[in-house]
């Protein structure tokens, strides 16, 4: 194995691994189980677990469902997406502790900073 010099990017994990960790942040943050978010989204349980677990590529109209049930816009999941991937970029901790740190991060309940929020 080479080592990889200091200034180098970190690999940045796959996007169903990021994707999966944003859904059940929220899917946590609600406090709703795994089976009804996947029976409100029309999916199995199974294979919403394993979409939560970016052990599954969800398509464009998985993604779209899933989102209707948490009740959360496309848009913002892919924005999360995006702010999870710049705070693994600043992170200077271990690889396998940066994923699992996202988790922890923000919930439903915790809109990041500046968030304009709506009436439900």
């Amino acid at each position: 194995m080479t080592a990889r010099p200091v200034d180098a990017p970190r690999p940045t994990p796959p996007l169903r691994v990021l994707l999966g960790h944003v859904l059940r942040r929220h899917r946590t943050g609600q406090r709703r189980s795994l089976a009804d978010v996947a029976h409100e989204a029309q999916v199995s349980t199974q294979y919403l677990s394993e979409v939560e677990r970016g052990r599954k590529e969800a398509s464009s109209e998985v993604l779209a469902a899933v989102c209707r049930a948490l009740r959360l816009d496309l848009v913002d999941l892919l924005a999360e997406v995006r702010d999870d991937v710049l705070d693994l970029r600043s992170t200077v901790a271990a690889p396998s502790t940066r994923v699992v740190a996202l988790q922890q991060r923000r919930t439903a309940a915790q809109p990041r900073p500046g968030t304009v929020l709506r009436a439900a």
